[in-house]
């Protein structure tokens, strides 16, 4: 879909977005830009990262019905199955708004566009020391940091993290800064060791994992994965379930020893901050809060590729058919210049 790329007084001329257009199918689409009114800023993107897990389950048209409004990205446009424009990695410049954000490197959880306009309230600036290509992994911090809260560890726990991808690595990052007695970061994957290495905690393949642990936090989003998180946390232990299946069925053993031995499954999901920080924290205290970890140079370890803007269809199809493997594969926008601002 094209629209005239003459901009009038009230535009801020044009804009190009990918949206999913059907199962397995994306293009990029132009669409008119309004200027920005009042408490708002225009941002050139500099860069976004392909959020696999959801974004996939996006481009396979999967998202339930029943969740389908939960689900929706902050600036999402369309619904879902499609045509949907969505995302939620989005890095930029803010190029026009009020003068305390002009010129500034910010976050926006905003779909892979190349220009967006936005309320100041969705922006997040990107604190000195953090480059600005790395802060697209703020997003991403964000849910693990509210797993975190979510899962409240203490000193000495003993603790498991099922699955070494994107978010179980950034869930297993910021836990080896806790006082823990045991941490192991596990998959199925003997690949994955090394990333562990980087990211300085214990790597374990599934069967060879520590029992008896005081919390297990599974992303694997496989049901092998959360049926081995119900052996190895420990009595009254608790399982925190970060994975979503989207419109999967999954089994679980509940007729062995979870009733006997009191084990609790609890789900974490981004989309509000957790209870214990609820009354505490707001969703921008949490954002702020991500952004400001990534000054740590290992987060580099989680940016796995790099592609431009214009090859974005195709690039999402490859990590759909596996021929493309990544954490966080970052799209490059025209005329980026790094910037730590």
């Amino acid at each position: 879909m094209t629209i005239s790329n003459t901009p009038s007084a009230r535009t801020a001329g044009t804009a190009t977005a990918y949206w999913t257009v059907g199962p397995e199918q994306g293009e990029l689409r132009t669409e008119d830009l309004p200027a920005p009114g009042p408490g708002e800023a225009l941002v050139r993107s500099l860069y976004s990262g392909i959020s696999k897990g959801t974004e996939m389950v996006v481009h396979h048209a999967r998202v339930p019905d029943c969740v389908a409004d939960a689900m929706a990205a902050p600036h999402q446009e369309g619904s879902f199955p499609g045509p949907v424009k969505f995302g939620y990695l989005s890095v930029g410049v803010v190029e026009a708004g009020p003068a305390e954000w002009q010129g500034k490197t910010v976050f926006c959880l905003h779909p892979h566009q190349d220009r967006y306009i936005v309320p100041v309230t969705s922006l997040t600036k990107v604190p000195d020391g953090v480059p600005a290509r790395r802060a697209v992994l703020t997003g991403t911090v964000e849910t693990a940091v509210n797993a975190l809260w979510e899962a409240g560890p203490r000193l000495g726990d003993r603790v498991a993290v099922i699955g070494a991808g994107l978010v179980g690595g950034m869930v297993a990052k910021l836990l080896a800064g806790f006082p823990l007695e045991r941490l192991q970061l596990i998959d199925i994957d003997p690949a994955k060791r090394a990333f562990a290495d980087t990211l300085g905690v214990e790597f374990s393949h599934p069967d060879d994992a520590a029992d008896d642990c005081d919390i297990v936090i599974h992303c694997s989003a496989s049901q092998a994965g959360l049926e081995r998180a119900l052996k190895l946390v420990g009595d009254e232990g608790e399982i925190i379930e970060m994975s979503w299946y989207a419109d999967r069925s999954i089994s679980l053993p509940l007729g062995e020893d979870f009733h006997a031995r009191r084990l609790s499954i609890r789900a974490s999901q981004v989309g509000v901050v957790a209870r214990a920080r609820r009354h505490r924290r707001t969703t921008a205290d949490r954002l702020n809060l991500a952004v400001s970890l990534l000054r740590d140079p290992v987060f580099e370890a989680f940016l796995t590729g790099t592609s431009r803007f214009e090859e974005l269809p195709g690039v999402v199809q490859r990590l759909s058919d596996g021929t493309l493997d990544a954490l966080c594969h970052v799209i490059e926008y025209p005329h980026t210049t790094e910037t730590t601002r």
